[in-house]
């Protein structure tokens, strides 16, 4: 069954026709996710394909069931397009959208308060429960059903790159979620490794870091206290220079903090296996999901 998403999942989608929506809507319908409708101002009465297009998230949501919400609108639009699902009483807002200001995720955040919505991203490929639901850009084929790991992470191309690497080793996936590389996202690895561990179809997790922030230290400390399933980790950005961003927003070491020796300690001192060469990633993960 996986987590946060599943087959009862009714989608509707933010920004629907516009080509990034209209491209991703049809690759989730194909992947047999229930797109039940989208969202474009001034556009309401229109379709996109079969998919009923409304004008405020709340018409959609009073006239189709929809339950979660995948956001494609351009970055001066989607901190509003995020509050709007959440006023309309979503369970997940899952945001694709990349650039938004970090002053206006602030103002998400301190909305989201208190509100029944869990936002993933910003900048983030999305989540995916494989053979049941798929909501955001990742290619749904290199994903196996039937778990049972779970695998959290901060980058989209890394989540692809480790997945691949556990289907080719036969090792199906629960849920597989990438939480954004933004400094402000909405649901965190703690979020995620909680409800993994309270899963019980997920027998492992896998953790995708990078440099910069604090999460991934925060995130081995709770293992260390909350997680009794085994935990395989990599950190990118070994060879990252200080104060240059590298990728994401939130991809920079400021100081002393946030560098990935830093971070691959805090995880190794929580009992993570961590993997330092990406490329025998499967062949840990086979070693360390297949003894437990």
């Amino acid at each position: 069954m996986g987590i946060f998403i599943n087959k009862n999942t009714r989608l509707l989608v933010q920004g629907i026709t516009g080509n990034e929506g209209q491209f991703h809507t049809r690759q989730c319908i194909d992947y047999g996710t229930n797109v039940v409708a989208g969202v474009t101002p001034g556009k309401g009465g229109q379709k996109m394909d079969d998919v009923p297009v409304f004008n405020t998230v709340k018409e959609a949501v009073d006239c189709t069931g929809a339950n979660c919400s995948m956001v494609f609108v351009p970055p001066p639009f989607a901190a509003d397009a995020i509050m709007e699902a959440a006023d309309a009483a979503m369970d997940m807002i899952v945001t694709i959208t990349e650039g938004i200001p970090v002053k206006d995720m602030m103002k998400v955040k301190n909305f989201l308060k208190g509100k029944r919505s869990r936002l993933i991203g910003p900048n983030c490929p999305g989540i995916i429960t494989p053979g049941d639901c798929k909501v955001g850009i990742m290619p749904g084929p290199i994903h196996k059903p039937g778990g049972p790991i779970g695998v959290i992470s901060r980058s989209g191309t890394l989540t692809y790159e480790v997945v691949y690497q556990l289907t080719q080793k036969e090792i199906g996936q629960t849920t597989c979620i990438g939480i954004g590389g933004d400094p402000i996202v909405g649901t965190s690895f703690i979020d995620c490794l909680d409800a993994f561990e309270k899963d019980s179809e997920t027998m492992g997790v896998v953790l995708v870091g990078e440099i910069g922030g604090t999460a991934e230290e925060e995130a081995a400390e709770f293992i260390k206290r909350k997680v009794k399933k085994p935990v395989v980790g990599f950190i990118a950005g070994l060879t990252a220079p200080p104060g240059r961003r590298m990728g994401h927003a939130g991809a920079i070491i400021s100081g002393n903090s946030g560098t990935a020796l830093g971070k691959i300690t805090a995880m190794k001192s929580s009992g993570i296996h961590v993997c330092e060469d990406l490329g025998t990633f499967g062949e840990l993960c086979a070693e360390v999901f297949q003894s437990s």
